[in-house]
């Protein structure tokens, strides 16, 4: 393991972050909200933490190998939610407990949405930009970013990216050399950032509400710069067009580059995870419709546009609220909570197991049951028309075992701090599927829980936005040794 090399990575990668605290120190003095100071303060903390890790191994030049990679991005992500604690700790008028400022950090960069804040309307306006600004650059990954924008790093970013980019397969690089695949997954990034701002803008947001809103509708992070989220503007073309975004978000940026590139959208259709994901979306926003309609919760303009606009949002693992799902007849809150669990696309900025995952894990099922039937046949598992190897279909079954054996354990863990049982489940489901909302006392916010249960659910967070693995390998003894 070359630790000289990680620790001159971690440091530049801290100095590169702490830069990310110019554009809300900008709007503070734009505004005059008196909170300059606080990222003024956060920036220095930062940039010379970066430094001093930085300095001692600035002559440094080596190649890194994959666990360095694992090591360096869950590095990267506790340290960095260290680091983008400290403006809302400085603040007053942000938590004002450590272990809420971190939550908030936390929430934020891994596009959870869960918030300890209330009267989020009143926040000034260059903390609302700041947790806009956390989510939008925790959807693509600053790992990413980094790889994509410091070549000069000298080292083999392949080892970053494999450890950062969500989903089952990690190798598919849209170009040749990774810093270039990188970069297209930041203009494909930024470009629909800025066409979602317009189209905000466009529906009767204010600018500074639909550039907010645009970083975490297409981070699918779900934060607001309102308490009521979307509902706020009780506006169904916004509605909409979240919409449109949310499940753009959700796909695979792969399949974006591949239909820019061809200038079709066949791409998509012959992509079966997006198929299967779209095709899962509109059969249970069909089926959350009827069921608004037959139970007299909504009339029908508003249970078509609530209904869809809920489905899509949970099922993303977005989180934006326009309605109190919460309230809605008990058999739809628990579905979507259920449908979290599958989550965006591989390669998206959704949370979740993956659509790509639960499609191999059906269709696996499927091939059980028809070996019942025939047992000498030979029965492939296809995605589209290309066998999947019984190495992808193992690492499969092995991280969702995990995925469920670590959500298990946590939710005896908030069971034992005092939580309800609703509460717990939700709670725990919606930080390892970086969802957001929860039911019980979590429906709107986490600042009533205990302690210990955030520390619990930071955890949760970063586990689901690390893909598991990425950060329980750093706790296995074959790990550390040489």
């Amino acid at each position: 393991m070359r630790l000289p090399v990680i620790a001159k990575i971690l440091g530049l990668l801290m100095m590169l972050f702490s830069l990310t605290m110019l554009p809300p120190l900008g709007i503070s003095l734009l505004y005059d909200d008196g909170q300059w100071q606080r990222f003024a303060n956060g920036l220095l903390m930062v940039m010379f933490g970066g430094l001093v890790v930085w300095l001692p191994f600035r002559r440094v030049v080596g190649d890194l190998r994959v666990r360095d990679g694992f090591l360096i991005t869950t590095l990267f992500w506790v340290v960095l939610s260290v680091a983008g604690s400290i403006p809302f700790y400085l603040s007053n008028n942000a938590p004002y407990t450590y272990v809420d400022s971190l939550f908030e950090a936390v929430s934020g960069l891994t596009t959870t949405g869960a918030t300890v804040i209330t009267g989020i309307d009143s926040l000034p306006e260059s903390m609302l930009w700041y947790r806009q600004q956390l989510q939008w650059l925790g959807g693509m990954g600053i790992i990413v970013l980094a790889v994509a924008i410091l070549p000069m790093l000298g080292i083999g970013g392949m080892q970053l990216y494999r450890a950062e980019v969500p989903g089952p397969v990690k190798d598919n690089k849209l170009t040749p050399r990774i810093g270039e695949t990188a970069k297209a997954l930041w203009y494909i990034y930024v470009a629909l950032t800025v066409l979602c701002a317009v189209a905000y803008w466009a529906a009767g947001m204010s600018w500074f509400d639909a550039i907010g809103h645009s970083f975490s509708t297409i981070a699918i992070g779900g934060f607001s710069t309102h308490d009521a989220s979307i509902g706020y503007f009780d506006s169904a073309l916004i509605e909409m067009i979240a919409v449109v975004f949310m499940i753009i978000s959700g796909a695979n940026f792969a399949l974006h580059f591949m239909a820019f590139r061809q200038r079709s959208l066949r791409a998509y259709w012959l992509d079966s995870e997006f198929r299967f994901y779209f095709s899962i979306l509109a059969v249970v926003s069909v089926v959350t419709v009827l069921v608004l309609i037959y139970t007299a919760t909504l009339d029908p303009t508003n249970a078509i546009t609530k209904g869809i606009f809920e489905v899509v949002s949970i099922a993303t693992t977005t989180g934006f609220g326009a309605a109190d799902f919460s309230q809605w007849p008990l058999m739809l809150p628990f579905m979507l909570f259920v449908l979290a669990f599958m989550g965006g696309c591989a390669g998206s900025t959704g949370g979740g197991l993956k659509v790509m995952r639960v499609l191999l894990i059906y269709r696996q099922g499927s091939r059980e049951v028809k070996r019942l039937l025939h047992p000498n046949a030979v029965i492939p598992v296809k995605l589209g028309n290309r066998p999947v190897s019984d190495r992808v279909l193992q690492a499969v079954w092995g991280f969702f075992s995990v995925y469920m054996f670590m959500f298990v354990a946590m939710l005896i863990i908030l069971l034992a701090t005092g939580l309800d049982q609703v509460t717990a489940w939700t709670a725990v489901a919606a930080a390892i599927n970086n969802l957001g909302p929860g039911l019980g006392e979590v429906a709107y916010h986490y600042g009533n829980i205990n302690d210990v249960a955030k520390w619990v659910l930071c955890f949760a967070m970063l586990l689901g936005r690390l893909e598991v693995f990425t950060l329980l390998v750093l706790l296995t003894p074959a790990f550390w040794r040489r």
